[in-house]
């Protein structure tokens, strides 16, 4: 009898111990398919977050506000030329002015030796012997090519012509001269040059030398035409 009651304890005992086993099986199952399944959630949610970021590329309004200040730049250039050109009339009109006044005169800028009044010993005397010296239409010519100066003369040594070649003068244009001293009085070719005279007295006439090939003044010439017969030259 006691060894029937022995082995039901131990049966029940035994039971009792795979019960809990099993229990203890189930628990760690559970826990191990909840951590099992966390990560997959996480990595879900990591991976939206790229969907929304091309919507919020700023390159996509750029283009539309460039082109609205771009025009602006060209107008500066433009007032520029403008107020450059203005400034270009109103010094050859100035300095055409000059040259008429001072061809009244029977001189040329920068020179203090007259046609009419003027004797080419005067200027040897202050500026030395010619660099070279010719004969030439109606006289003799001296040139001094450091002065960008040549004079005429006749042979009782007065001055007749005074000629500059100076690079101020060789600026002007034939459009310029007009736009200050009107159309020549008499136009005359040799060959490409074209001489434009304006008769600045009774005494004096004013030349401009403007060869074809530059369409600028070359030299001009401050002429005494009475002075240009000699009446000692026989």
């Amino acid at each position: 009898m006691s060894v029937q009651i022995k082995l039901i304890a131990g049966s029940i005992l035994l039971t009792g111990m795979i019960g809990l086993a099993g229990c203890s099986s189930n628990n760690e199952a559970g826990n191990s398919e909840s951590q099992a399944t966390a990560p997959t959630e996480t990595a879900v949610t990591a991976t939206s977050e790229p969907e929304v970021s091309p919507a919020s590329t700023p390159a996509a309004t750029a283009p539309e506000t460039a082109p609205e200040t771009a025009p602006a730049a060209t107008s500066s250039p433009t007032e520029t030329d403008k107020d450059s050109t203005s400034s270009n009339s109103q010094n050859s009109d100035k300095q055409l002015k000059e040259l008429l006044e001072l061809a009244k005169k029977g001189k040329v800028p920068g020179v203090k030796y007259a046609a009419h009044t003027g004797l080419i010993d005067e200027v040897e005397a202050d500026w030395g012997k010619p660099d070279q010296q010719e004969s030439a239409g109606k006289g003799i010519y001296a040139t001094y090519t450091d002065k960008h100066v040549v004079f005429g003369f006749n042979k009782g040594s007065l001055i007749f012509d005074v000629r500059s070649s100076d690079s101020a003068l060789q600026k002007l244009t034939l459009k310029q001269i007009e736009a200050t001293l009107g159309k020549p009085d008499d136009t005359k070719v040799n060959g490409e040059d074209k001489i434009y005279t304006y008769q600045a007295n009774d005494q004096y006439q004013l030349k401009f030398i403007i060869p074809s090939s530059t369409g600028t003044v070359d030299h001009i010439s401050v002429f005494s035409e009475q002075d240009s017969f000699n009446n000692m030259a026989g």
